[in-house]
This record gives structure tokens, C-alpha cells and sequence, in this order.
């Protein structure tokens, strides 16, 4: 691999697909993804407890939890269910964006402001890398998360088949 040929980029630094990997990587939300399956299960299970300190209250409004606590307790766990795959959403659709970014032969940025959008073609060295970058890191990451929307489908589906069921 040339090295001068990855380095040259008239792009900025902070607008190239790799350091804003690097970045998202790095950062709070979205390292999630990387994370040990047992943290990113201590993760998912944070974010549905606190899901589920908004939503029962909602569903104790509707159905009180001593006469119907069936319909309660469906009622709380489809809300607990959709507000984590919203959660989930946006670390997805952060990937999603950098490896869309990565995938791509052309980078597009702006020089000094939005009115001066450029796009460079990568050389095949940079579209080289990142493209296994997009294939050993950022799939895994996007294959997990589709696996926990898949598990909130199941669970959205269970409840609702149940719902149906009882009334």
C-alpha cells in the first residue's frame, strides 16, 4: 500500500469517514456497540429500566395494575419495548451514516462552510482500508444491534399476539 496516496487528503481532518469512526467510536453512546456482550446487555437492560420508570405510570393511568394486570403488564412491556428501539435507533443510525461514509469510492465535504461542498474520489488504497474497516468492525456492531431489534420484534410481537388473544 502506497502510504502517500492514504495520507494526501484535501478533505479536513475532523470531515474524513476514518477519524469520524475513530470519533464515534470514542464516544459515549456509540461505543455501546463495541462493547462485551455482557456491558451492552448491562446497557440495554439500563435504558429499558429507565423506560420503564416513564412508561408504567402511563399504563397504571389506563390499567390499574391490581384489577387488569395483564393488560398492564403487556401495556409495559410494548412501551419498555419501543422506547429502547428508539434508544437503539440512533446509536444504528450513527454506524449506519459512518459506514455508508466508509463504503463510499467519493468523500463529500465543505471547505469553509455549506456553501462550498467538494467531492474527492478515493484513491484505491483509502477505499481499501475502509472498506475492511466497514467489514470487520462496523458490520459486527450493525449485526448486533439488529439482533437486539430483532429480540424487542419477538417480544412486541408476543405481547401483542397475547393482547389480541384476551380480548
Amino acid at each position: 500500500m502506497n502510504k502517500s496516496t492514504v495520507n494526501f487528503c484535501p478533505v479536513p481532518r475532523e470531515q474524513q469517514p476514518i477519524h469520524e469512526y475513530e470519533q464515534l467510536k470514542e464516544s459515549w453512546l456509540f461505543e455501546w456497540g463495541i462493547l462485551a456482550i455482557g456491558q451492552y446487555s448491562r446497557k440495554i437492560a439500563w435504558v429499558s429500566f429507565w423506560s420503564l420508570l416513564l412508561v408504567a405510570p402511563l399504563a397504571m393511568s389506563i390499567y390499574t395494575p391490581a384489577q387488569e394486570p395483564v393488560e398492564f403488564t403487556l401495556s409495559c412491556l410494548i412501551g419498555v419495548s419501543l422506547l429502547t428501539g428508539l434508544f437503539l435507533s440512533r446509536i444504528y443510525l450513527g454506524w449506519q451514516y459512518v459506514k455508508d461514509r466508509l463504503q463510499s469510492d467519493r468523500i463529500f465535504y465543505e471547505e469553509s462552510g455549506w456553501y462550498d461542498g467538494q467531492t474527492w474520489l478515493k484513491p484505491t488504497a483509502m477505499l481499501d482500508r475502509d472498506r475492511l474497516v466497514v467489514s470487520y468492525e462496523i458490520e459486527p456492531i450493525l449485526g448486533r444491534l439488529k439482533q437486539t431489534y430483532g429480540l424487542i420484534a419477538i417480544i412486541v410481537a408476543t405481547c401483542s399476539l397475547i393482547w389480541f388473544i384476551l380480548a
